[in-house]
Order: structure tokens, then C-alpha cells, then sequence
């Protein structure tokens, strides 16, 4: 996939701005800008320079200078790349980045592909295939979590993980190799009940890696939130209040919802996605219903329940019927039950067992709401977030349940005492798939996918 050509795109957002960095890479970056650039002191040629330098100077076009620029100069192999990289900083007009552009095309530069200069780095050996995914998940980061996720991927945190595992599995895969290279000397370099041992710290710290994904996928994507209920219950009073900002229609007639209105708050770092839902109600109204529809998928994705009902006005019997069925049909989820409106009663509502705790609130006064909000961000176990390695991609949780079910075809093979030509192909299979994890195992059609997704000049 890597080819030979010299690519350039703009690596910062397209349209106005105070500066614009277009960024070239390949081996005629350095006699494409030298050919177009005059610095403001003459002296040593681009190709001369000290590598990670900065240079002033400007870019001509023919005998016209098109701007004043900052060329930063790395040579290879210490690039982003491993190639040799110029990035140009020039004014943020988008006439002079388009021209600066069109220059080094007409040079012999081509525009780079989405994620094509990650994609080199990959290629070169300047990160794995999980550190490359990490770079769209910082860039798309928003809050102190999914951050924190993306940089402890960037610096190799999973794929570091599944070196060590997987370098084991390899060490022993040699030894049951070698043994078959003796097999007519009868000679057994490879202790099977020290590989029973492996496979099972294996096994766990693969489950362990599944069982994050909840969290980690959770936190990368936002932590979402289905905030539902009856009919004016207060539920887009809530959203409203959560996001101090009017998003929700609000009125006092029941139904006015019909539609998912969506929204998210960053609490403490951690990003939560609230949903507000249409009243869940019998209707006869074609589009109310299609609204409650929607009700329930939200509840379906969602990770946290906000069960809002309004205190001033409400049927307990039918309440806990309700809350009974949400908790059989979502046993998964997390159920806040929370009594809105507490400004127009004094009523208390005491749930049974199933739910031993009620938040007494007033979306419309703001009050109760800063306990409701700890509550909700305690529930994200954030020791995890310090001292746990998590998945967050799709893909790794894909690939890593693969992995599980090869290690769990090894154990039965070493369980039914197969021989070592069987057991060295059930090895290999699990050291394929743990491999995708970092790259060492990849397919073009697997790369494409992935790079695809990113923006061009990254």
C-alpha cells in the first residue's frame, strides 16, 4: 500500500482562519518547497538544514510572493511519516491556501488521501495499527475521559497489553514447533500443563478486556441517558435544566414531545448524552406513537434510565407496575426514579426494595439537581479509568471475542491430548487474531477501512 509519491493536504480546518498548515510528505517534499520558497536570510539549502528547524521566509509564485510563511522542516526517519515532512504555516485565507496547494501539485506533489499520512506512519513503523485508530480518537475527543483513553492508547497502552500475551503464546508456539522437528526422536520440549496455566491468564485478561468495552466504548461515544416518563412529567423541563439552555419545547400540554431530542453534558470530564423522550402513554395520535416508538429504542441503547414522574400528581400503584416492568424488561440498566415538581407537593413517595432510592427534584426551580448529577457521575467507576487498560473500539472487542474462542479451541485441544501439529495450528489461529490488535496481522481491506475514517492532512 505504501507507494512512492509526495503527498500534500491542509491539516488545518478548511475556510477562514489566523494561519493554515499545509503539510507534504514523501521524498521530493524537500525540492518541491525549495523550488517555491525563499527564506528571509538566505543561506544552507532546505536539503542542508538542521532537521526540526523553523525557517521564515516566503512563497513565490514565478516572481510573485504569495505570502509570508514558517516552514518547520523534519527529515527522515524523525517525522510524523518517517519520511522526509515540511508543514508550511501560512495566513489562514483560504485563496492562499488553495494557491500554496495547487503550486506543490503543479510540482509534483499529489493531494494526500484521508489518513494517508497516518497511514505512511503505520506502514513505516512509527506506531501500531491501535495507536493510528488512537489518533482519530483524540482528535475527536471532548471531554477529560475520552481523552485520557485516547492518549493511553496513543502511547500503546492496549496494544502493549496484547504484546505480552501474546508473546508467550508465541514462545510456546516455538516449543511445540521444535518438538515436531524431533518427532521421530520422541522428544517433547513443550510442557502442555504449563500451557494449560498460560491459557488460562490468557482467557482472564482477555474477559477482562471484553468486559471493559462497556465502559470504554461508553465514555469514547458519551454516556448516554434515556430521561423518560408519563406525559408531562417534566422530562424536557429536565433537559432544558441539564443543559441550562431552552432545547426542549416545554409545555402543559401533555404530548408535546413527539420527537428524540438529544443533547450532551460534560460532568467532572466524563461526557453524558441525554435523550429526551415523548410521554410514555396509550395514544391514538399516528405521530405521538411514533414518538413513544422512539421512546423505547432509546431505552434499548441507552446505559442510564431517568424515570421522571411528577409528584404533584401521580398513582402509585401504577407507578411501581411501571417501574417493576423496567427493571424486568432492562435488568442491565441503570433505573433512577426521580420525583419531579416537588415545589407544587409535599407528598413523599417511599419505592419498595427494588428501588430504594428516589431523587426529589424541581427541574423547574433547579432544585435537587446537583445530587441527582453526583449520582449519576458516581456511577462511572473511575478507578477503572486510572488503573485499567480499556477497549473502545468496536474492532478490538470483535477481534478479541475471536481471540477468546481460539484460546477456548487450544484448551480443549490440550485437554483431548491432540497432537502437535493440530495444537501448533489452534496457536497459530489465537496469534493471528490477538496480531489485528496492533497491526502485526492486517489486510488491505482492513486498512482501507480504518484510514478511511480519518481527515485528510491527518
Amino acid at each position: 500500500m505504501l507507494d512512492q509519491d509526495t503527498i500534500v493536504a491542509l491539516a488545518t480546518p478548511d475556510g477562514h482562519g489566523a494561519i493554515s498548515v499545509i503539510r507534504i510528505s514523501g521524498s521530493k517534499a524537500f525540492s518541491i518547497v525549495e523550488s517555491l520558497f525563499k527564506a528571509s536570510k538566505p543561506g544552507k539549502k532546505i536539503q542542508e538544514q538542521v532537521s526540526h528547524t523553523l525557517h521564515l521566509g516566503y512563497i513565490f509564485d514565478k516572481n510573485k510572493a504569495l505570502d509570508q510563511v514558517l516552514l518547520s522542516l523534519f527529515k527522515a526517519p524523525n517525522s510524523y511519516t518517517a519520511e522526509d515532512v515540511i508543514e508550511i504555516s501560512c495566513h489562514g485565507s483560504p485563496y492562499i491556501t488553495r494557491s500554496i496547494l495547487q503550486l506543490f501539485i503543479q510540482k509534483g506533489a499529489r493531494m494526500a488521501r484521508a489518513g494517508e499520512f497516518t497511514l505512511r506512519a503505520f506502514l513505516n513503523g512509527k506506531m501500531d495499527l491501535s495507536q493510528a485508530e488512537a489518533v482519530t480518537d483524540l482528535i475527536a475527543s471532548q471531554a477529560e475521559a475520552d481523552h485520557a483513553l485516547a492518549m493511553h492508547q496513543l502511547r500503546g497502552g492496549v496494544s502493549n497489553h496484547i504484546r505480552l500475551l501474546r508473546s508467550e503464546l508465541i514462545d510456546f508456539a516455538s516449543l511445540i514447533e521444535l518438538s515436531l522437528d524431533f518427532s521421530e526422536e520422541d522428544i517433547e520440549f513443550a510442557d502442555r500443563s504449563h500451557l494449560s496455566e498460560l491459557l488460562e491468564t490468557i482467557e482472564r485478561h482477555l474477559k477482562l478486556l471484553l468486559d471493559s468495552f462497556a465502559l470504554g466504548n461508553a465514555i469514547k461515544q458519551g454516556i448516554p441517558v434515556a430521561i423518560i416518563g408519563p406525559p408531562n412529567a417534566g422530562k424536557s423541563t429536565l433537559l432544558n435544566t441539564l443543559l441550562q439552555e431552552k432545547r426542549a419545547i416545554v409545555s402543559d400540554i401533555p404530548g408535546t414531545t413527539r420527537d428524540v431530542i438529544e443533547d450532551q453534558l460534560i460532568i467532572a470530564g466524563i461526557r453524558f448524552r441525554f435523550i429526551d423522550t415523548a410521554g410514555i402513554r396509550q395514544t391514538r395520535d399516528r405521530v405521538e406513537a411514533l414518538g413513544i416508538e422512539k421512546t423505547f429504542e432509546s431505552i434499548h441503547q441507552a446505559q442510564v434510565i431517568f424515570y421522571l414522574f411528577d409528584l404533584s400528581d401521580f398513582d402509585k400503584k401504577a407507578l411501581l407496575a411501571e417501574l417493576h416492568n423496567l427493571s424486568e424488561n432492562y435488568p442491565d440498566k441503570k433505573i433512577f426514579v426521580i420525583a419531579n415538581k416537588s415545589d407544587l407537593s409535599q407528598d413523599s413517595f417511599s419505592p419498595d426494595d427494588a428501588f430504594k432510592e428516589t431523587f426529589r427534584i424541581s427541574a423547574k426551580k433547579e432544585k435537587g439537581i446537583d445530587r441527582l448529577l453526583k449520582a449519576l457521575f458516581d456511577l462511572v467507576d473511575h478507578r477503572a479509568l486510572e488503573d485499567r487498560t480499556l477497549i473502545t473500539h468496536s474492532r478490538h472487542y470483535e477481534v478479541l471475542h475471536e481471540a477468546l474462542r481460539a484460546i477456548h479451541d487450544i484448551k480443549q485441544a490440550v485437554n483431548e491430548k491432540r497432537p502437535g501439529d493440530l495444537l501448533s495450528t489452534d496457536i497459530r489461529c489465537a496469534l493471528d487474531y490477538l496480531g489485528e490488535i496492533s497491526g502485526e496481522i492486517s489486510s488491505e481491506e482492513l486498512l482501507g477501512n480504518i484510514f478511511s475514517k480519518f481527515c485528510i492532512g491527518k
